[in-house]
């Protein structure tokens, strides 16, 4: 059974709150018990994906932080201006700055920051570099 004093996110194992899509990916628990996001055996796989996505949105162009926070948390639905400052301020890196895909430092510096916005609380970095591992 899962903790349910830990945030939504770390409960599913999916730390960025990836939404429920037709997509499977690797480490995947199907059917997802959760009524609208994915849930992973393990938090390593559940960064994957996260890393996984990040790396493709910066293939397509969105590729700074400020591109990347507009597109998975869009003003429509979120304070993204919020969330873009909190990720510049906790990475260390500027918001206009081009991302490399391959920039392993950078991106899993985006990601733990992103996990802080989306959960509220920090997630282990070894769980992070897992999931850069099995990329």
């Amino acid at each position: 059974m899962a903790d349910m004093s830990l945030p939504r996110g770390y409960r599913n194992n999916n730390p960025l709150n990836i939404r429920k899509s037709n997509e499977l990916w690797a480490g995947e628990v199907r059917p997802s018990q959760d009524a609208s996001f994915k849930q992973f055996k393990s938090m390593g796989y559940g960064f994957r994906a996260a890393l996984k996505l990040l790396r493709n949105y910066i293939g397509k162009g969105y590729n700074t932080i400020e591109k990347i926070i507009n597109r998975w948390a869009p003003p429509t639905e979120n304070n993204t201006g919020s969330y873009i400052n909190n990720v510049v301020q906790r990475s260390g890196i500027p918001a206009q700055k081009v991302i490399n895909r391959n920039d392993r430092e950078s991106l899993i510096a985006i990601v733990y920051a992103m996990a802080i916005s989306e959960n509220g609380k920090a997630p282990d970095r070894a769980d992070i570099e897992a999931g850069w591992e099995m990329l």
